[in-house]
């Protein structure tokens, strides 16, 4: 194992956090609060000490394998949102450290779960940060290191922190050179934000407001600056907010796909067609579902079905309307929406559309194998063949998705929650929701969880962001004694 390079590279990733809470500080500067400014001054130079520390420690040799890309990405997301929590804690407006972790992890994984039951009573500067947290961790930090930072060159990193940090059963790169993938990513991942933020601020939305929705949004984190989330805000702004929580659940390789214009690839794409598929044949359901709840306004149910259904799906977590009110079967199938998350390669959570498409088809070759051992049969997903490497991998996501989830739900029992309220809890933190059902559901908060609790928690936030083996592999001893 190569700590020299870890070290260097966790260095870099802490001065980005330095040098992006500045917008924080001067906001919280220019709105006079004296107590934010002052935090979010300490944590700075606390954050961009410990970097340049990191940073002094030079590696002679630069190897860089799979092992040292997982390990680094994992260290860097639980570093931060530690440094990241620091100006909840020091400005007082979170007292407890452990809720602090809990809040900056939940925005940089994009959870949105919330542990605040007054959100409007934070300053401007920690309504930023805490939105701004989404955007980064959205599209990833590793992401965006890659995209606007040579940290040095021909050491051949690039290919592992993308692997280790982008969500999807595999990653492949949209040109040969992965930095310029990167950018590209981050110039579509920027030009959506902007559009959104042009049409809320088009529909009388405040610039504050518009800028932290949309970065809630693109990030598909679901941090409200209101404590009705988005109900408070027109029809129009919900309509905008639902669409664009569906266009960030995409996978961004189709909108380089649209530059490209290469039509006949989006057309063949199995998993943009499975994911727009099982939102609209949901939202259809459950429009019929909860029409009675709205004396059969078609429409009013239509929207909130259409909102709610895009908020779980793309893992977002805004809300509209306390869904815990709705008929079992609705609330059922958000709760499956949850596991089945957004497309791979965008910035929603859960087990991914692809993943779910990949099981399937596995399953039905496994059944042609049985009635007909001799036959041949090839997993193919939008034309191109399934390698036995990524099967497996599907195989492997699945089953430490469900090991992580039975651990987690048995050690957060002990609080004696309803088993709604754990199992959804659990779901939600595994899949980067936010809300959940009944305690933890839209109109609720995860603040009546232990210190204990919450840890756990905050570590599913990352274990789901991260999709498991860069969490995993971090404890593992044989990994720490490998030596390059």
């Amino acid at each position: 194992m190569n700590r020299k390079v870890i070290a260097f590279l966790l260095g870099h990733i802490l001065l980005l956090e330095a040098v992006v809470m500045i917008p924080a500080l001067a906001i919280s500067i220019f709105m006079a609060e004296k107590a934010s400014a002052w935090a979010f001054g300490v944590t700075i130079v606390i954050t961009a000490a410990a970097g340049i520390a990191l940073r002094l420690i030079r590696p002679v040799n630069m190897t860089f394998y799979a092992a040292e890309g997982f390990v680094v990405t994992a260290l860097s997301w639980i570093a931060i949102s530690l440094f990241g929590g620091l100006p909840f804690w020091f400005s007082g407006v979170i007292p407890n450290f452990v809720d602090c972790f809990f809040e900056t992890a939940s925005g940089f994984t994009t959870t949105g779960a919330s542990i605040l039951t007054d959100v409007e009573a934070l300053p401007y500067g920690l309504l930023y940060w805490r939105s701004f947290t989404h955007w980064l961790g959205g599209m990833g930090v590793l992401v965006f290191l890659l995209a606007v930072v040579s940290v040095s060159k021909g050491a051949g990193y690039s290919l592992h922190l993308l692997r280790a940090e982008s969500p999807g059963p595999d990653v492949g790169k949209m040109t040969p050179k992965l930095k310029q993938s990167a950018k590209i990513l981050y110039i579509i991942y920027i030009c959506l934000t902007v559009i959104e933020i042009i049409l809320l601020l088009a529909g009388g939305m405040p610039l504050f407001d518009s800028l932290c929705t949309a970065f809630g949004t693109a990030g598909t984190g679901g941090f409200g600056i209101k404590n009705d989330s988005i109900a408070g805000y027109s029809h129009y702004i919900q309509t905008v907010v639902t669409v664009f929580m569906a266009l960030f659940g995409i996978n961004f390789n189709i909108y380089f796909l649209v530059l490209m214009r290469s039509w006949r690839a989006i057309l063949h794409d199995e998993e943009l067609w499975g994911y727009l598929a099982i939102m609209a044949s949901s939202i259809l359901l459950i429009t019929c579902n909860i029409a009675p709840v709205f004396q059969y306004n078609w429409g009013e149910a239509l929207h909130q079905s259409a909102f709610q259904v895009s908020s779980v799906m793309t893992t977002t977590g805004f809300s509209t309307i306390d869904y815990n009110t709705w008929p079992q079967f609705s609330r059922s199938l958000l709760a499956m929406l949850m596991v089945v998350g957004a497309s791979a390669g965008s910035t929603g959570g859960g087990v991914k559309v692809a993943r779910i498409i990949i099981v399937f088809k596995l399953l039905r070759k496994e059944l042609i194998r049985m009635l007909h051992p001799r036959a041949v049969h090839t997993v193919r997903v939008s034309g191109k063949t399934v390698d036995n490497k990524v099967g497996k991998g599907v195989s492997v996501f699945m089953a430490a998705y469900f090991a992580v989830f039975t651990v987690s739900f048995l050690l957060i029992s002990f609080d004696n929650m309803s088993l709604e309220t754990n199992v959804t809890a659990v779901v939600s933190c595994l899949s980067n929701i936010g809300p959940g059902l009944d305690v933890v559901g839209p109109a609720g908060n995860f603040s009546q969880f232990s210190n204990i609790s919450k840890i756990i928690l905050s570590l599913d936030m990352l274990f789901g962001r991260l999709e498991f083996f860069p969490m995993i592999l971090l404890f593992s001893p044989n990994l720490w004694r490998r030596k390059v």
